[in-house]
């Protein structure tokens, strides 16, 4: 990234229901899971991807900010 800010904010959307919501990322360990808040849908990463920010937010998760190793 060439901005060397990191984005701790990301809107992520739910693929079943389109419900949007703004979370905090966390610092330190990935999200593997993530319950909408629209219709209860368990969200999951898609193949590929290390954690549900990366897979249905609007920013990727910190560690991929940075150019580092995700905890996949």
């Amino acid at each position: 990234m060439a901005d060397s800010t990191i984005q701790l904010r990301s809107e992520i959307a739910c693929p079943e229901c389109g419900f949007r919501a703004v979370e905090t990322m966390p610092t330190d360990a990935c999200q593997w899971f993530y319950d909408c808040k629209g219709c209860g849908a368990l969200l999951r990463p898609k193949p590929g991807d290390c954690c549900v920010f990366c897979s249905y937010g609007s920013v990727p998760c910190p560690p991929i900010q940075s150019d580092r190793r995700c905890c996949s």
